[in-house]
């Protein structure tokens, strides 16, 4: 099958990146499969980090077509006749927020003129966390010109079919992300990043506001006196960090606080998610996350708020634990139970099992069948 995959993708750095790589690993085993990305993904007035590319040279690489301009339609237009000449059988798409939907919408409306091509958009989410005036508007534009969608949730499911119940769609899982290798013994990490305590929890990605790193202090807040844990912050803030700075001041954590608070080099994480005993992620709002398949690869237990999908891959119990939201107490409470009862090889022995349901090879074999509906 000829395919072509747009989105973002290397040089480009992030999640989404990492993900289209190991998409088209998977699909050219089999396809022939070509990756269009951005020449501009984000205007730089709109893009909070320091870099838009990946750095270092132990990136995996894969061949990128460097074309489309997020901003500009004269651009869009020329993309989409472009992939109309070229006429893939499936034009896939990674969405994840509205931004990209006049662009995504004007090339698959174009390209679709050739009569052969279909398009599949793989959802992170339909509604994104943190909503703006015209969001649902611009989706929609985007979705009416599309023809399947893959979702990595089962609230992602429920958010598309509130705008579009005929939508032919199909739930799949995040796969594990296996691109930052493989784990690492812990007293290797923690030497490499040069990290002294004995007990370490992770906070790890892009700091924004829904992702509750303020909700994770307060809890440490209450473990301090109680627990011997440091907290390592792993990520660029992408929202205020003096309000995060202010809050570590507050509840008294510069000692049992590691920050990290800068972009993550690809060849890094492996020591970040090695040198910790288990991954909390205390969001306010979430489809799914990527970080919790970044965990299973590392076979590293998590301990998440009951929000989005994020539940429908981390058993209770088994593979960590599932608090509620918004709840420093019930967090903290989680993180004094992991430790004291001594979770992390009980979990981490689950999880081996747990990933293997979780493979590119299921995620591609799924939407192929979604194609033939």
């Amino acid at each position: 099958m000829k395919i072509i995959i747009l989105s973002t993708a290397y040089p480009l750095r992030g999640g989404i990146a990492h993900f289209n790589g190991l998409l088209y690993k998977e699909l050219i085993k089999k396809n022939d499969v070509k990756v269009i990305t951005f020449k501009r993904q984000y205007p730089s007035i709109f893009f909070p980090g320091k870099s838009q590319l990946e750095a270092g040279e132990s990136v995996e690489k894969i061949p990128t077509e460097i074309l489309v301009d997020s901003i500009n339609p004269i651009n869009w237009i020329r993309a989409g006749l472009k992939i109309k000449k070229e006429e893939p059988d499936v034009l896939i798409y990674k969405y994840w927020m509205p931004f990209f939907a006049p662009c995504f919408g004007t090339i698959t409306r174009i390209a679709k003129r050739n009569k052969k091509t279909k398009t599949l958009v793989i959802c992170d989410n339909v509604i994104p966390h943190e909503r703006k005036p015209g969001d649902i508007s611009l989706t929609k534009y985007f979705f009416n010109a599309a023809d399947y969608f893959v979702l990595l949730s089962e609230k992602v499911k429920d958010d598309l079919l509130r705008l579009f119940p005929a939508a032919k769609n199909k739930v799949l899982p995040h796969p594990v992300y296996s691109i930052f290798g493989t784990h690492v013994e812990k007293s290797e990490a923690k030497k490499y990043l040069n990290l002294s305590a004995e007990k370490i929890i992770l906070f790890f990605g892009f700091i924004r506001d829904y992702k509750g790193l303020d909700i994770l202090l307060e809890a440490m807040s209450l473990l301090k006196d109680k627990l011997d844990v440091k907290l390592l912050v792993a990520g660029e803030f992408y929202s205020n960090e003096e309000k995060y700075n202010k809050l570590i001041e507050k509840f008294g954590l510069e000692n049992f606080i590691y920050l990290r608070t800068e972009f993550i080099p690809t060849s890094e994480v492996k020591y970040y998610f090695s040198a910790s005993d288990c991954v909390i992620l205390p969001y306010r709002d979430a489809t799914q996350s990527g970080i919790v398949q970044i965990a299973m690869n590392f076979k590293i237990p998590v301990i998440a708020s009951n929000v989005g999908g994020i539940e429908e891959v981390i058993t209770n119990g088994v593979s960590g634990f599932i608090i509620e939201k918004e709840n420093p107490e019930a967090l903290a409470a989680a993180i004094n139970k992991f430790y004291s009862e001594s979770k992390e090889m009980e979990f981490v022995k689950n999880i081996s099992l747990e990933a293997k349901k979780y493979s590119w090879e299921k995620f591609v074999d799924g939407f192929f069948k979604l194609l033939k509906t």
